[in-house]
């Protein structure tokens, strides 16, 4: 024991501490960039390419591609199975083999995925523009990666610093220049250079030029030319210098001021509390003015921190832990002794040191899903002790042992029980372990965890426990606690009175009628599956996480004008102040408002805001971030050109909404079966947010070339190579600033690039000097375009997608469509590759491999246990536990009215173990009053009263350990409320099933049995029950008698 808590102790000093473990997907994406390519060029000449290279590499799962201008990204997805550093390399390898890429290509880069949980986030803000504002941003960012576990931090909401060389094209006629020409002179000029060392007597002495220009002025000192007639022209003398950001076209803002965000991953090593604290030290310095971190009206505020949502999940699951234990010891000192009580739940404790010991060796963290573990434990912990200290309890009582004699033989009487108990459930536990996917590192934390906990449970059980009780004496009633100890000892007897008067008649009704009581129950479990699969007790995957964020996602289409993004910007923002308004209203007794603050971010075609929230313990309890998210919703009002808006207000991002994705070689055919499937989904009262990928179509310039224009010496080449160096730059060079590349870009100035008639003044150069009106060798047309082409699995692809209200509604919907709607689709667009998307997707493979793992648990299950009762038949019996477990839960997720989801089968599966113990305990006993010679009747309700006492004691105590935290009303607990409502009631169905339900079946197999030997074997039949008298044949009245005067044992009973 003493090692168990030690190591305890060690074990948890080294866990990290993290708010869920990292997800680990394998996959690597292929980025390619090309400047001023258009997405169909980037498709055909670069993503596709690629896709044809890589598509055979062994352990390849699917292929996603996006082909956008100017950049191709191939994203690889390996199976979960693979080792991610060979499939890694193996697609470097591939694509290092391309010879075929544009020449004006950069070269591919290959990033491994690497997904991290972001744990705190921080806006710096102030009354400054966007590049001073960077400036500072950066130097925070430099102070937290500085700090313990902010090495990653990172900066968010900024355009890259870039150099812009403008010059018009007026200015280029004037001095006769080219673009070239300009970018040329700058390269030769801007530059550091090593000239060797002079070896001299006196030393080595390094020959350098350092002449980089990093600023504007020393960019327009350059010297493009210089001659006798002209004299020096300057590149300020032909252009305007801009040392500035990438694009103006950004906006960000928090509370309505210019701000920076400074967003923190998590690292290698992981302790959110610690981390977090220096974080928050660090901005209180930050913010306050005599240490001069910040200049003077800036200041930081953090915008989420998990570690706040982290502790108030362990305070909460801590607290509802140790509530449980004192309500478990209090219920076995009441019906047991305070002294079996005691250590019963030392052992509790004991198990779970043990267990801790073990979990970084299995690589589990302390975060919620390894406290939810401890709690799911719990109840299969507690059972093995007590079943051991109820036994060791009796032998003491009945006098016929005592000291370490009756410790040594209570505990051998329900070694195997308890042994292959703890097995079953073990069994039951594994097959989580190994499923694969992004699931798995959920499901591994739970499993390591029970498994680990129930491994020191049995040597708790078996070897400390009985120790302990070794020194148990019978009980005595005098002395101050005397009349305490009677008044327990009625209370203990009362449950053996129990037993005897309301139990036993009652089980002998449920044996006599055994064929109705089994169909009863059965009927039970088909209402059960039927409650299930008709949606009266809903599927949810994962349950809900809340945030104290509401992360928002407004997405409109391409070539949406900036000034239009800054209308949805402002709609935003005022959504949030009348939202906030409303709800202070509404709620007067939150003084600072349930809305804290907000940041709003707009850029490219998309509006985020992120909408910081008071804690959940600080709000009201019926108001919840899904509520205050719909309040947000209604009060920004619809923006009909937006393409999708997001409301995200969970950690976990629960898919809720359904997705499919469609395939086809031509986007026009795609477009038109994704409008008929949105369409479709348009229909259902519960779909919102209907949406596609599809890139809405923009005009675009054709540019072709007259016919004879390569007479003047001009390629199509020469044409569209100097119109992208106008519109888009030439990139002249990076210079390093501070850690980063500064891109140095030429081009026309921006009121000429966002001006469509100066395309017609541009002059094509030739080699000879001369200069072309672009209008005099080539044509304009406009003509529809795209600009983003979607790829899956090596064909253009759409993902049509809607959000759905309610719980069960994707399933009811997803069910409709495949009767309703996919057999017409498939008629009107037999072409059309059709498939799941997204969570949906997820699901279907998780569910069938978890299936086929479940099989084999129950298959090995079933083996363990035939071996231990050499019987084919009575596993089948113990096993009983499963269904009616799932039963049971199902009755009880009705009643609370919490969605199925997948931590429920956790609870199940704990619930079963409880229950098997439970069914072993009483098998065993039956086994062995048969090899007595009792009969089959007489056999089962001795055990059944016999052990009526330890099975209902383990059913009680693991419904009271989690009862707390089934009462519990609050935020943090609704992600809990699956698991523990599934096992509370599971394990309360599963008592009736153990109590009369097995009983019944047992004796209807023996009469089956029976039945089959007298008509196949030719033996003599006997009447289930004959011998059977009423009587109990056990020693229960003498353990009554203690402290009532009741003695003695009925005579046994012959065998039937």
């Amino acid at each position: 024991m003493i090692i168990a808590f030690a190591g305890g102790v060690f074990g948890y000093s080294a866990m990290e501490r993290e708010m869920f473990p990292v997800v680990k997907v394998s996959g690597a994406s292929v980025s390619v960039a090309w400047n001023g390519a258009s997405p169909r060029d980037i498709e055909e000449q670069i993503v596709a390419r690629i896709e044809e290279a890589v598509a055979s590499i062994n352990g390849l799962d699917r292929i996603t591609s996006v082909a956008s201008e100017g950049m191709g990204v191939v994203n690889i997805r390996g199976r979960d199975d693979i080792d991610m550093d060979v499939f890694l390399d193996e697609i470097k390898i591939r694509v290092d083999q391309i010879n075929n890429l544009p020449q004006a290509a950069y070269r591919p880069q290959v990033t491994r995925w690497e997904q991290r949980n972001w744990f705190f986030g921080m806006v710096v803000h102030g009354d400054v523009d966007q590049k001073t504002l960077r400036q500072i941003g950066k130097r925070v960012r430099d102070d937290i990666a500085r700090l313990p576990g902010g090495e990653l931090a990172v900066m968010q909401g900024t355009m890259d610093e870039q150099v812009s060389i403008e010059v018009s094209e007026e200015a280029l006629r004037r001095f006769g220049l080219s673009l070239n020409d300009v970018a040329a002179a700058v390269r030769s000029t801007s530059l550091n250079s090593s000239g060797g060392r002079i070896e001299s007597p006196v030393g080595d002495v390094s020959l350098m030029s350092r002449n980089i220009a990093d600023s504007a002025e020393q960019f327009g000192d350059i010297i493009i030319r210089q001659t006798s007639d002209e004299g020096t022209v300057r590149v300020s003398d032909v252009a305007t210098v801009i040392d500035g950001l990438v694009s103006d076209k950004l906006s960000t803002t928090f509370n309505g001021r210019n701000t920076i965000f400074v967003m923190t991953p998590e690292p290698d090593q992981m302790d959110i509390p610690s981390y977090a604290k220096g974080f928050r030290d660090y901005i209180e310095r930050a913010n306050d003015p005599a240490n001069g971190i910040l200049p003077e009206g800036m200041k930081i505020d953090i915008l989420w921190d998990d570690s706040k949502t982290f502790d108030a999940r362990m305070e909460l699951i801590t607290n509802s832990a140790l509530q449980g234990a004192l309500l478990v010891m209090l219920v076995l000192v009441l019906f047991l002794r305070p002294v079996v009580a005691f250590w019963v739940t030392v052992g509790i404790v004991t198990a779970f040191a043990g267990a801790v010991m073990l979990m970084p060796l299995f690589g589990v963290s302390w975060n919620i899903l390894s406290t939810f573990a401890v709690l799911l434990v719990i109840g299969v912990i507690v059972d093995d002790a007590i079943v051991i200290g109820e036994n060791i309890h009796r032998e003491v009582e009945s006098g016929r042992r005592d000291g370490l004699d009756a410790a040594i033989v209570g505990t051998q009487m329900v070694m195997k029980p308890v042994i292959f108990g703890v097995l079953t459930t073990i069994i039951a536990f594994l097959p989580w372990a190994f499923i694969t996917g992004p699931t798995r590192m959920f499901t591994q934390q739970i499993s390591f965890v029970v498994v680990a906990a129930l491994t020191f449970s049995i040597i708790e059980s078996m070897l400390i426990l009985p120790n302990h009780l070794s020194h148990m004496k019978k009980q005595e009633f005098g002395g101050r606690t005397g009349r305490f100890m009677s008044m327990q000892r009625r209370i203990a007897d009362s449950m053996l009175w129990f037993a005897n008067h309301i139990y036993k008649p009652v089980l002998e009704q449920a044996i006599r009628f055994r064929y109705a009581t089994v169909a009863f129950f059965f009927s039970l479990f088909a209402i059960a599956v039927t409650m299930q699969s008709t949606g009266i007790v809903p599927f949810k995957f994962m349950p809900e996480i809340e945030a104290d964020l509401i992360q928002v996602s407004i997405e409109m289409p391409d070539g949406t004008p900036y000034e239009r993004l800054l209308q949805v910007r402002d709609q935003l923002q005022n959504g949030v102040d009348v939202a906030k308004k409303e709800l202070s209203e509404q709620y007067p007794e939150v003084e600072e408002g349930l809305i804290r603050d907000a940041s709003l971010i707009a850029s490219g075609r998309q509006v985020q805001a992120f909408i910081g929230l008071i804690p959940p313990e600080e709000r009201p309890e019926s108001i919840r971030s899904k509520d205050i998210a719909e309040k947000l919703r209604a009060a920004t009002g619809a923006i009909q050109d937006a393409e999708t808006i997001e409301f995200a207000f969970t950690f976990n991002e629960a898919d809720t909404g359904v997705q499919f994705a469609l395939s086809h070689p031509d986007l026009d055919r795609l477009r038109e079966a994704a409008d008929y499937l949105k369409a479709h989904l348009a229909t259902y009262s519960e779909a919102y947010d209907i949406s596609d990928n599809l890139s809405s179509s923009a005009e675009e310039i054709r540019v072709t070339l007259k016919p004879g224009a390569e007479t003047l010496g001009i390629s199509l080449s020469d044409v569209s190579g100097q119109v992208a160096q106008a519109y888009y730059g030439i990139e002249a060079q990076r210079n390093p600033r501070d850690g980063e590349d500064v891109r140095v870009m030429v081009r026309f100035p921006e009121s000429a690039r966002e001006d469509l008639d100066s395309l017609e003044t541009l002059r094509i150069r030739t080699a000879d000097g001369r200069e072309i009106p672009i209008t005099q060798v080539a044509e304009f047309e406009f003509a529809p375009g795209i600009n983003r082409i979607i790829r899956r699995n090596r064909m253009r692809s759409v993902t049509v997608s809607a959000e759905i209200f309610g719980d069960g509604g994707r399933g009811r919907i997803m069910g409709a469509m495949e009767e309703d709607f996919w057999p017409s689709f498939r008629q009107q667009f037999p072409d059309v590759i059709r498939g799941e998307a997204g969570g949906f997707e997820e699901e279907q493979r998780f569910f069938s491999e978890i299936t086929r793992l479940l099989l084999i648990g129950v298959g090995a299950m079933y083996m363990l246990l035939a071996v231990a009762f050499r019987s084919y038949s009575q596993p089948l019996l113990l096993m009983m536990a499963l269904p009616f477990a799932y039963c049971g839960a199902i009755f009880g997720l009705a009643v609370s009215g919490v969605p199925m989801a997948m931590f429920a089968f956790f609870g199940i599966a704990a619930a079963a173990g409880v229950v098997i113990n439970d069914n072993l305990v009483l098998i065993d006993y039956v086994n062995r009053r048969r090899d007595e010679g009792a009969g089959a009747v007489q056999a089962l309700v001795d055990a059944g009263v016999s052990r009526f006492r330890p099975i209902l004691l383990t059913s009680v105590t693991t419904f009271v350990g989690i009862l707390p935290l089934m009462a519990e009303r609050s935020v943090q607990a609704q992600f809990l409320q699956p698991m523990i409502v599934s096992l509370g009631y599971a394990v309360a169905f599963a008592l009736f099933v153990s109590l009369l339900m097995v009983p019944a079946l047992y004796a209807a197999g023996v009469e089956v049995g029976r039945i089959f030997r007298w008509t196949w074997g030719g033996k003599p039949y006997r009447q289930i029950g004959e011998g059977y008298t009423g009587q109990v044949t056990l020693d229960e009245e003498a353990l009554m008698g203690t402290s009532q005067g009741g003695h003695g044992s009925a005579p046994a009973q012959p065998a039937e």
